[in-house]
């Protein structure tokens, strides 16, 4: 007699597994990864190390001697590894990252339960708890190719330098700050512009982009609605008053936009279910970043804008459910 098995749905299956996605994900980062190493050298690779093997580390030291247990993915603790380096400064010193790589596992991610449980992106925790601990290390910036054999352009980011123009005693016109340093949302397309690590070139994190959507690992709407508000936003600003607010070209390339919204805002963990909710909470983001650029203190606010998002999502996910069609 042939048995009879009944379990719960979903009674549809496939070989994805949190493992499949983020070793996609890891794909995905390689192209942004090795422009990094080209562009900053042999420190890059000491910081992209220590990242990796400090989260890799904290986490199965947690999982092995307090869960009684083995990592449920590693791959997802390498991801968290690999994007900590991509957002650190590439002269900042080994011991940053290791504290790094503690903060994002051991606080952001263990102490709420491990993977599937953190409320706030680890990476970016990770890099703002490093931001707010270690300000002088975190925002000493070198320029591209600054090992090789080619003219760099500035090793402070241009959004700093316009920050710095606009501060000054008079303040300086944003058209006369990016032609006196030779600045351009474009060179950062190009990776001829100073950041950290992951902001080498937006081309690379534009082909990753495109390799999560053909894999379906990522729906577009959190990115498209952060890059989206981000320009209509600077756009209005810019029109209003050229002289105090950059345009959109030069915010969209510009910063760790584009490695924000690609890579860290469309987490699954600490981002809303539902499309409607990703829409609001990329729109949040956008207002968010752009709200911190043009009138804060820190020169950067994508990650910022994502930390206080991430607060928002099991509200988004409550009052932003689908319809149900049936009792």
């Amino acid at each position: 007699m042939a048995k009879l098995i009944v379990s719960p749905s979903p009674h549809f299956q496939n070989k994805t597994t949190t493992q499949v996605l983020m070793n996609d994900v890891l794909i995905a980062l390689a192209p942004a990864t090795l422009v990094s190493l080209l562009f900053y050298g042999w420190n890059a690779l000491l910081l992209l190390l220590v990242c990796v093997a400090t989260c890799v580390g904290c986490e199965y030291l947690i999982e092995k001697y307090l869960r009684g247990r083995e990592i449920p993915c590693i791959s997802a603790t390498v991801v968290t590894g690999v994007l900590l380096a991509l957002n650190l400064p590439p002269a900042a010193p080994w011991w940053v990252a290791f504290v790094g790589g503690l903060a994002a596992i051991g606080i952001a991610k263990m102490c709420f339960g491990g993977l599937g449980q953190n409320i706030f992106n680890p990476a970016i925790f990770g890099r703002v708890f490093l931001l707010v601990s270690f300000p002088v290390a975190m925002t000493n910036w070198v320029a591209p190719h600054s090992w090789l054999p080619i003219d760099a352009f500035s090793g402070a980011t241009p959004l700093a330098q316009i920050q710095e123009g606009l501060h000054a005693n008079p303040p300086i016109p944003v058209s006369q700050i990016i032609a006196e340093n030779g600045l351009s949302g474009w060179q950062a397309f190009f990776g001829l512009a100073g950041g950290s690590a992951g902001e080498a070139s937006a081309l690379a994190l534009i082909i990753g982009f495109v390799y999560l959507l053909v894999r379906r690992v990522i729906k577009p709407y959190i990115p498209v609605a952060i890059l989206g508000t981000v320009a209509v936003l600077t756009t209005i600003f810019s029109l209003a008053d050229p002289t105090k607010f950059t345009g959109p070209v030069f915010n969209l390339l510009s910063g760790g936009l584009l490695l924000g919204a690609i890579f860290m805002a469309t987490d699954y963990v600490t981002s809303p279910m539902t499309n409607i909710g990703m829409i609001i909470y990329g729109v949040l983001i956008g207002l968010l970043t752009v709200l911190i650029r043009y009138f804060g203190s820190y020169p950067e606010g994508v990650s910022f804008a994502i930390l206080i998002a991430n607060a928002t999502v099991p509200l988004l996910n409550k009052y932003c459910k689908p319809k149900r069609f049936a009792a």
